[in-house]
């Protein structure tokens, strides 16, 4: 009863150098061929950091793991990766900076932004009354937390209005989003984006303002590219740029978020207090000890249910209600049950949901829905302790080692309206009654088994001890001898949370079960394997001996039959598994450069587009199965969608793959992969996840997890678990925090299982996957027992072999001895059997060329199965100690190849080749082994019939066995030269320094040493340039070993100490490959004409000389106009003209402005590009001419593309001046050309022990000791002619022509530092003092009395000259301080330029060369050689011929012609003629030259990342800085550019306020009744509150008029490339030193109703930019307050372009529904002037001499009723009082009548009494 699997035929390591993978369709592969490789890699975007575009060179060739596919599918692929990486703790920085706020709600306010996240809070100082304040502040956060965490933090911005010291202040709006959310984006940042601010106690409020900011987090290890920062001259678009991910749409709706929590059930037994059991002894109550409650934590709210006291089934019924944004941008909701207890609530359990996998946002998508379904929680182990160890587990950090509970959930969503009257705007968390739900809801209860086999436990670690040893299986609580619950009476009453109904639910049970024979009822689970005492295996292992007699374990469980989930979640991943096996496929072909990659990725397609067929057909059956939710039927239909589109895709990338495509096809493959991996995750769960744990004297030791779905058993073979009644090697690991680090990585067992889960009534067949041949053992003899499950299997088949391990070499191993190497030795396990091979001292590329013979080794099974499905081979590399125990290095997987004793040993499969091996270490790659492996049936003749072992004769190693001959590699001879150039940077050893160093450079057993370096301090370099010796080594270049190059200090007495070591581990980028004459056309004879200048004729260049150039003038060029001078108003009266324009305005950082906003439109049209090319490629994924690729640099980008991209229109108002730019490269000037290592190489120098981080590349920064300059040739011997006369020039240099001598050079440097930006904050203000510091060999420059005060964007502008002699000083550090008052300064970051090989280099990068040559202006040439010059020498030393210059500007160098300009004026003005202009072209096209031409590097500015070696990885700001190094024997270069930064313009700016209209009227008159108004008009310059300026009050306006004549005038610093005021101030009156604010210029004006006692009322405002603000209007009514509102509509004006302007503003504010109303109009004239001609004709306030403004003639309403008594009384009584005043008279009345009655009585009734 074999099933097979429909898997492609034999995947085996089977073929001698050929096997279906290598071509699948037509196989060429020679068959003799040394070593083929053909490996497979499971996960190579994990394991190989990205996969696909990689150059073959950094691709590590091995496999990562070459456990190969199976054929009799009786066995599946062990997984490789041992550590857990979740619920460790990473570092993380999240930096956050605050530009600005706009369109804040409320009148008149002093904003303060507060960035929240977790508990960590930072505000922004406060701006006052405005707006739309500018902070542009910069925060950072750090943790060091475990990712999950990270990703669930909530960072909260909201604007408080006027908090203080004394009070919080009233919140205007917030706006919320995980970090997680923050770190998927690209670059893991938003940049520049509009935060869209709410209210959260009003939902209904609508919008109440935006945030700009910038939110960036950073993981160690990645670097953010962070977009240069440009001058903020394009005008903010808010809607087009919202901070909300892609996808999400710019209206987020309030919506109801209600979370059902219907009931628990399985919670842990909880001893919660001592007092409990004490209790428990005296009174003898018994109840259950935890008192569950439900807490829920979603986008920074907490909601709880009602806690359910003592009670291990809590039934709550309630609903959780948020109030929150949708779609969210707070991705998981985190549900715990909590046990309530006095001291403090531990969590029992915790699910995660995310909200992304239970929602689709498509078209067809639908609303975030889930259940109600049962979620299962995992976490520690049930067995309580006080202290519990693992409690992390329950709060869900790190995979959970048990089963906790399960509790019934249901979560929907509805879309709040806000406009509605019912809605309750706050958004407090709610928890109502829900009704309770009936028990089917969530389907139908089934019985189901679980059957497992043991069939070897070993590699035990002998730490555990010799006490026997026993393994439990459990699911769920079944099985558990905790709190097992096995017998059904006791748990179906249980599990089918009835109360009363137990009996009930047996018969049901038992009527279900007629099928199989009645009696199977009361069988008893058998969840535990017997006890066993462990043997010894080696000196770390133990294994227990189990031979013919395999423990079994069987369970039976009762689960809501919940099957088609896992189905369909099989069938998707069964999908993705094939496509992953295919990807790895052809990444494999592609990387061993074996023919026709493409046919086996058109395989791969094929394979995808039929499994998406099939999943449609079978994944909707049982459509009516009870207790399918709304998220069921949801998911179905878009994975049915989304599985559709994929095979239609498939099937159209498959008509496009071609040789050329396939890496870029591969690329879009492993998006469907992901896609496929995202869909195959069932958010609903139903049958929990099976735990194998094991157990030795009672004490848990390690675990193994098992998804259920894994071995879930289907009549369907697709929907099939993947390891379901298959044999399965599972290594158990440390249960939580244990597990980290190097505990987790040694193997706490291995055992192989077999596992089979299925419905009671399917399980006829549940042994059918075991290998074959055993009788099974009954647990009772009886009338039931043939259909009971046996408890053990007796194996009578046994088959015995031996296997031949041919250990070769390892290489790129671990360094686990201090002095960075290993001693290295490999340990192989098999079955029960071990073997070592011998130790190397000594090395990181071990060759052990050993073979180890393992005889005997017993095999249970049938031999065909054996054949094809042998058990896998655990390799482990160790590094030996003296003292103490071997050290683990990693470990690697192998199948070996079988052969029967019936077959032939020869091809196609033996012998076997060698391969690589991925090796492990935890989760980190640790290098990779070359090895064979095969096993041989002993068969009836014992092993006369093995074939013989031919090892190489002519070695003699006693008992250790080489590798045999058909097995190792092929050899031949090659030359390899060395040049040794010198070393650097040599740190101590051993506290001594080093004196006397040489090098040792040793590949395959053979080696060179260099010459001895006499005295290291005085000269670093080596006296003999190049060495050679000659080794043979593999024809197969991927088998050739590492290089090894060691460094030893020579001490005395004949000592030598090893300093450090690099291994080279590819030779392939030093293979020599003779130059391939036809592409480089170097020796043909015909001329090649390269004519590069766009512009269209040469008259016009001249000018351009003279004004390719501009800040923010703008200047027509017109062809004629050569003098430069008479640019004054060409076109008449335009008034974007400017006034006289000369080159004098330019300077360098007009140049460098334009180069960086060039430098942003490329890369602004890279995204584009590149977005257009994703565009086309989902749209049609159309025919191949469709990809645009973005540029490799920004250079390219310059000629064309970044030119097109910007004529359409970007810049509306300015038209752009040719500017003479610069290159500004976003990086390090070396990432772009290479590190520099176009001859000269670096290699670094390690020492001391590997750092067990996570990544272990960042913790090797620390072990470089020093680093080896040279380089390396390799080559065939013989040589061929050609190559003979390569090296015909000097055969002492080798390979090595042309090479420079490396005797000691002087060198001007030349630094040149321009700014620096985002640095990391230093002091507490969360700012910094920042100051430069360079240190380049013995000269240190501290510019500390320059330090630049709280600023974290400095711009230094300043550049420092060194003198430095190449080889001693040759690295450059540049560090920014942070200036302290007190103690001493603190280092923020530095950043390290290797000098010399940038001298060196062919790139020329001693001085970039500009895009102009100018003799004179702000772009004069700064290097010591002209043009013509360079062009000469560079020619000489490439023995080129040339440069012949030729009449009509032409210049000829080797073949190619370059034409250009050839006159040139002074500063005079003077025409003179001249080669430079051509000598210039023909340099900046110097790649186009044969053979020579290399990118000769342009003027640039590089941008470094400072780095801080305390926070190793993570980036503390950039620099934007260059290098200029002048050689001292040439001619003395000029003086330095000036680029000190621009010095603010001062300038004044006059405000006339005329007159106002309109103005609301606020007061009424006590006296008179009128509606008037007291109006005065305020107005500053923004950033200067504390400067404003009011005008007197107009009185009593009645009609909103207002008549003024009065003169603002505010005096400011301002810098016009950046358009921005400069504004020095102390920061508080503590502050030291005065800091220095840039702001964008803006007047504010503001309309106030002024009061005699109480605070006056504000009416209104307008902001002006005064670089582009709406042209007033020319008279009053023609004001409206859409000149602000429709400023698109409107021309705008800029103040320091128009000098004057005058005209009708309208003031505005916002009324009760936050709609803007017009409150007043103002006329105002403005007036700018510099500050000396302000002083020359000077003005003063007010209406103050000199040049008084007339008094306004206003009304004399303002004291009327003073003049008009009578009339004022007659309209206080008749108009305005009139019913008051008839009421007092009434009243007056009335009490007069009431007072005489009293006066007169007495006496009435005297009188009356008297009688009288």
């Amino acid at each position: 009863m074999k099933k097979s699997r429909g898997h492609k035929s034999d995947h085996g390591k089977g073929g001698g150098g050929c096997s279906d993978r290598c071509g699948l369709l037509d196989c060429d592969c020679p068959g003799d061929e040394a070593a083929i490789l053909e490996t497979e890699d499971l996960d190579f975007t994990g394991g190989m950091g990205g996969g696909g575009g990689l150059d073959p060179d950094t691709i590590s060739l091995a496999s990562v793991t070459a456990v190969t596919t199976n054929v009799s599918n009786k066995r599946s692929k062990p997984d490789i990766k041992m550590e857990p990486s979740a619920g460790r703790p990473v570092d993380y920085q999240v930096s956050v900076t605050i530009v600005e706020a706009r369109q804040l709600v409320g009148l008149n306010m002093d904003p303060v932004v507060c960035v929240e996240i977790g508990d960590d809070k930072k505000y922004t100082q406060m701006k006052e009354s405005t707006n739309c304040p500018y902070y542009n502040e910069y925060f950072v956060f750090d943790f060091h937390v475990p990712s999950d965490v990270m990703f669930d933090k909530i960072l909260k911005l909201s604007v408080i209005h006027s908090k203080n010291l004394l009070r919080s202040g009233t919140l205007v709006g917030s706006f919320k989003l995980d970090i997680g959310t923050v770190y998927s984006q690209p670059e893991h940042q938003f940049f520049h984006k509009w935060a869209l601010l709410s209210d959260p106690d009003d939902i209904t409020a609508g919008c109440k303002g935006y945030i700009k900011c910038d939110i960036a987090v950073v993981g160690k290890g990645d670097n953010i590219k962070t977009p240069h920062k440009a001058t903020e001259t394009d005008e903010d678009d808010i809607e087009g740029n919202l901070l909300l991910p892609e996808g999400v749409p710019a209206e987020r709706q309030w919506a109801r978020y209600y979370v059902k929590i219907y009931r628990a059930e399985g919670l842990p037994k909880m001893n919660t207090s001592i007092m409990a059991n004490v209790k428990k002894a005296f009174i003898g109550e018994n109840k259950d000890l935890v008192d569950p409650y439900v807490q829920i934590l979603f986008a920074g709210q907490r909601g709880k249910t009602s806690i359910q006291k003592s009670s291990y089934e809590p039934i709550w019924n309630e609903q959780i209600v948020f109030t929150e944004m949708f779609p969210p941008l707070c991705k998981r909701m985190k549900v715990q049950i909590r046990d309530s207890d006095k001291v403090n609530d531990v969590a029992l359990g915790t699910h995660f949901i995310d909200l992304r996998k239970i929602a689709n946002d498509g078209d067809k998508g639908f609303l975030p829905t889930l259940g109600p379904a049962w979620v299962n929680m995992y976490g520690s182990t049930r067995s309580y302790t006080i202290m519990d160890e693992h409690q992390d587990l329950n709060e869900g950090l790190g995979e959970g080692v048990s089963f906790r509970a399960r509790l019934l959930v249901s979560l929907c969503v509805e879309i709040l309206d806000t406009s509605s009257p019912e809605v309750m705007s706050s958004t407090e968390v709610k928890v109502e009654g829900v009704p309770k739900i009936s028990e089917s809801a969530t389907g139908k209860v089934e019985e189901f088994f679980l059957f497992g086999a043991f069939l070897e436990a070993t590699m035990i670690d002998r730490k555990i001890g010799d006490k026997p040893i026993c393994f439990e299986v459990t699911i769920g609580n079944y099985g558990s001898e905790i709190d097992g619950v096995t017998k059904l009476k006791s748990s179906s009453g249980k599990k089918s949370g009835g109360d009363g109904d137990e009996e009930e639910t047996e018969l049901i049970h038992g009527s279900s079960d007629e099928e199989e024979g009645d009696d199977d009822n009361d069988l008893v689970s058998v969840s535990t394997t017997p006890p066993m005492k462990p043997v010894i295996t080696d000196r770390n292992y133990f294994h227990l001996p189990y031979f013919e007699r395999k423990p079994c374990i069987y369970i039976k469980s009762w689960w809501q039959d919940q099957r088609r989930r896992l189905y369909n979640a099989n069938l998707i991943d069964n999908i993705a598994d094939k496509l992953e096996e295919g990807l790895n496929d052809v990444q494999e072909v592609i990387k061993t450069e074996k023919a026709y990659p493409e046919r086996r990725l058109r395989g791969v397609l094929e394979d995808l587009s039929n499994g998406c067929s099939q999943f449609l057909t079978l994944a909707n059956k049982d459509q009516n199965q009870t207790g399918r939710t709304k998220l069921d039927k949801e998911r179905l239909k878009s994975c049915m969608r989304e599985l559709e589109n994929l095979g239609q895709q498939a099937k159209t990338i498959r008509t496009q793959v071609k040789k050329n495509t396939v890496r870029d096809k591969i690329k879009l493959v492993q998006n469907f992969l992901h896609k496929l991996r995202f869909l195959a995750d069932e958010p609903q769960h139903s049958i929990p996840d099976i735990y194998i744990w094991m157990m030795s004297n009672n004490k848990r030791i390690a675990y193994a997890r098992v998804p259920s779905k894994d071995i879930l058993y289907s009549g369907v073979d697709e929907e099939t678990g993947k390891d379901c009644g298959k044999v399965k090697t599972i290594f158990l690991k440390l249960p939580g925090k244990k597990g980290f680090g190097a505990a987790g990585w040694t193997v706490q067992a291995k055992t192989e299982i077999y596992l089979w889960l299925g419905l009671n009534r399917q399980r006829k067949d549940f042994l059918s996957g075991l290998p074959n041949g055993f009788e099974e053992n009954k647990m009772q003899k009886g009338p039931g027992s043939q259909s009971a499950p046996p408890i053990s299997l007796t194996y009578m088949m046994k088959q015995i072999f031996q296997l031949r391990v041919h250990m070769y070499q390892a290489r790129s191993l671990f360094a686990a001895d201090s002095s960075g190497l290993s001693d290295p030795f490999a340990r192989v396990f098999f079955s029960t059997h071990s073997q070592v091979t011998e130790v190397l001292n000594e090395t990181l590329c071990p060759t052990w060329d050993q073979l180890m013979v393992f005889d005997n080794v017993e095999l249970f099974g049938e031999v065909g199965e054996l054949r094809d499905d042998p058990p896998i081979i655990v390799i482990e590399i160790y590094d030996q100690d003296t003292v103490g125990k071997a050290e683990f290095m990693g470990r690697t997987f192998a199948k070996p190849i079988t052969k029967m004793a019936d077959e032939h040993y020869g091809p196609p499969r033996f012998p076997p080749q060698l391969e690589y091996y991925q090796i492990y270490r935890g989760n980190c790659t640790a290098g990779e082994m070359l090895a064979a492996f095969e096993l041989l049936q002993i068969g009836p003749h014992g092993k006369a019939d093995l074939p013989p072992i031919d090892g190489p004769t002519d070695m003699d190693r006693g008992p250790i066995l080489p590798v045999p001959l058909g097995i190792r590699p092929v050899l031949s001879k090659y030359r390899i030269e060395v040049l040794f150039w010198g070393l650097r940077d040599l740190k101590r050893v051993n506290l001594a320094a080093v004196d006397r160093p040489r090098v040792d450079i040793e590949c395959a057993g053979k080696g060179v040493q260099s010459s001895l370096i006499q005295n290291y301090k005085k000269n670093p370099n080596f006296g003999t340039l190049v060495k050679m010796f000659e080794v043979d080594l593999p024809e197969n270049e991927l088998l050739h070993p590492p290089l090894n190059i060691r460094v030893v200090d020579c001490r005395a007495f004949g000592r030598y100490t090893l300093v450090g070591n690099h291994a080279v581990t590819t030779l392939r980028k030093f293979i020599y490959r003779a130059a391939d004459k036809e592409a480089n056309n170097w020796n043909t004879q015909e001329e090649i004409i390269v004519n590069y200048e766009p512009e269209p004729s040469i008259k016009k260049m001249e000018t351009m000389v003279k004004l390719d150039s501009g800040s923010d003038a703008v200047v027509k060029i017109e062809e004629d106009d050569k003098g430069g001078k008479k640019k004054k108003r060409k076109k008449g009266g335009d008034e974007v003209e400017e006034e006289e324009f000369d080159e004098s305005m330019l300077d360098w950082w007009s140049k460098y402005f334009a180069s960086i906003e060039t430098l942003m439109e490329i890369l602004k049209a890279q995204e584009a590009a590149m977005a257009d090319a994703e565009e086309k490629e989902d749209q049609d994924i159309s025919a191949e001419g469709g990809e645009i690729k973005p540029d490799d640099s920004p250079v390219k980008g310059k000629k064309g593309k970044g030119k097109d991209k910007r004529r359409p229109g970007d810049m509306p108002e300015k038209k752009k001046h040719k500017l003479n730019e610069l290159q500004v490269y976003p990086k390090e000037l070396e990432k772009e050309f290479d590190n520099f290592e176009d001859w000269l190489h670096t290699f670094n120098l390690f020492r001391g022990k590997a750092g067990d981080d996570d990544d272990q590349n960042m913790a090797d920064e620390d072990r470089i000791i020093g680093k080896f300059k040279g380089s390396l040739c390799m080559y065939k011997v013989p040589v061929s002619d050609e190559m003979q006369r390569e090296m015909g020039f000097d055969s002492n240099m080798g390979m090595f022509q042309n090479i420079p001598t490396n005797d000691p050079i002087n060198v001007v440097v030349r630094v040149y530092i321009i700014r620096a930006t985002d640095l990391h904050p230093a002091d507490i203000n969360g700012k910094a003092d920042p100051y430069i510091a360079i240190k380049l060999g013995k000269s240190d420059i501290k510019d500390k009395e320059n330090y630049l005060s709280k600023q974290l964007n400095p711009i230094f502008g300043k550049s420092f000259d060194m003198e430095a002699t190449f080889p001693m000083d040759s690295t450059l550090t540049v560090s920014v301080y942070d200036w302290d008052l007190v103690g001493t300064d603190d280092l923020i970051g530095e950043t390290k330029l290797d000098l010399e090989n940038r001298y060196y280099s062919k790139h020329r990068a001693i001085c970039g060369l500009p895009s102009k040559y100018a003799v004179h202006g702000y772009n004069v040439w700064r290097d010591p050689l002209k043009p013509t010059q360079i062009l000469a020498k560079l020619c000489k030393e490439g023995k080129l011929d040339g440069p012949h210059y030729g009449p009509g500007g032409r210049v000829k160098v080797a073949n190619r012609i370059f034409m250009g300009p050839t006159e040139i004026e002074d500063e005079n003005g003077l025409k003179k003629q001249t080669d430079e202009h051509l000598a210039l072209t023909a340099l900046k096209h110097w790649e186009d030259i044969p053979r020579v031409g290399c990118k000769l590097i342009p003027e640039h500015v590089e941008t470094r990342p400072l780095l801080n070696p305390d926070k190793p990885g993570i980036e503390q700001g950039r620099i934007e800085m260059w290098v200029d190094m002048f050689p001292k024997d040439m001619p003395a270069p000029g003086p330095a550019i000036d680029i000190a930064p621009r010095k603010p313009k001062k300038f004044e700016l006059r405000v006339i306020i005329w007159n106002t209209d309109e103005v609301i009227l606020e007061d009424d008159d006590i006296f008179t009744g009128e509606k008037s108004s007291d109006i005065f008009v305020r107005g500053w310059l923004k950033g200067q509150q504390e400067d404003k300026q009011d005008t007197d009050v107009h009185y009593h306006s009645l009609t909103g008029e207002g008549l003024f004549n009065w003169r603002f005038i505010y005096p400011f610093d301002y810098l016009q490339a950046e358009e921005k005021i400069v504004i020095s101030k102390k920061e508080s009156m503590f502050a030291w030193d005065e800091t220095e604010y840039k702001i964008p210029a803006r007047l504010n004006l503001q309309v106030w109703d002024a009061d005699h006692f109480s605070a006056d009322d504000f009416l209104g405002a307008i902001e002006l930019d005064l670089n582009r603000f709406p042209r007033g209007a020319k008279t009053a009514k023609q004001c409206s307050i859409n000149m602000v509102l429709n400023e698109q509509d409107i021309p705008m004006v800029s103040i320091f372009k128009q000098r004057r302007i005058k005209g009708w503003w309208p003031f505005l504010a916002r009324d009760e529904n936050d709609e803007f109303e017009l409150t007043g109009k103002v006329e105002a004239e403005l007036q700018l002037m510099t500050a000396e001609e302000a002083e020359k004709n000077p003005v003063g306030e007010g209406r103050n001499e000199p040049e008084p403004l007339e008094k306004p003639n206003r009304p004399d309403t303002a004291f009327l009723w003073f003049l008009m008594p009578f009339k004022a009384i007659k309209n206080l009584i008749c108009n305005q009082y009139f019913w008051l005043t008839v009421k007092l008279v009434v009243a007056l009345l009335l009490v007069l009548i009431l007072g005489l009655f009293i006066y007169s009585m007495p006496g009435y009734m005297v009188k009356k009494l008297m009688g009288a």
